[in-house]
């Protein structure tokens, strides 16, 4: 699964990265967790568009918005059948802008360990993602889910699955109005030689902790 990111990119190097608009006053953070705001890019009649969405996918059909707190990812194997999936799969894809994640490897003894895993030089990348916006209570609410899949070799050390990572020219198909089938193509794990894979602090572990300290290397045994 895909618990935890990072979105540390300045608005206009997002911007240039997928070609948008740049968001005023977009903050760095380093642990983002679900039912927080996350970045995405989605397709309109006037091109591509930088907005603001809430992590944790609520079905348009949903009595009950809690249901999106478990719905933060959506898996690649079986997301054009799921019921939660299937509609914004064929009909709401979104880029997700991150440009890190977490993943906790077991230990034999001890807490696990977190990783923070990243393209070589830290550029911004995409998740593969779907949206979806519900309207009840009074209110409406645009949310999303990040596609998994199983780990990549490089990864499966650490765990066993993996955000799907879209590289830039996958991005268009992804956007665009490519058939659910085809689409489902794109949804594999990352291999490129720039993944890396650093040990970091469990200061992560809280997701109160939203500060440069997230990234720390663990402390000496």
């Amino acid at each position: 699964m895909c618990g935890r990111f990072t979105l540390r990119t300045p608005a206009h190097r997002l911007a240039a990265a997928f070609g948008v608009d740049a968001l005023p006053n977009l903050a760095p953070r380093y642990n983002i967790a679900p039912t927080q705001e996350i970045v995405a890019i989605r397709m309109t009649p006037a091109g591509r568009r930088l907005v603001r969405l809430r992590w944790g996918l609520i079905p348009h059909w949903a009595r009950d918005p809690a249901i999106g707190a478990r719905l933060i990812n959506a898996r690649a194997e079986t997301v054009a059948e799921k019921p939660s999936f299937r509609d914004a799969f064929r009909h709401r894809r979104c880029l997700i802008a991150a440009d890190g994640f977490y993943e906790w490897q077991n230990c034999e003894a001890g807490p696990k360990q977190p990783y923070f895993i990243h393209l070589e030089k830290d550029p911004p990348f995409a998740f593969a993602g779907l949206w979806e916006r519900w309207r009840g209570d009074g209110e409406t609410v645009e949310t999303a889910s990040i596609i998994t899949t199983e780990a990549s070799a490089a990864l499966r050390p650490i765990h066993g699955r993996m955000p799907v990572i879209l590289p830039p020219a996958a991005h268009d198909a992804w956007l665009g109005e490519t058939p659910a089938e085809r689409s489902k193509t794109l949804l594999i794990p990352y291999a490129g030689a720039d993944l890396r894979a650093d040990p970091v602090a469990r200061h992560v572990n809280n997701a109160r902790h939203d500060d440069p300290d997230c990234l720390a290397p663990p402390a000496p045994e």
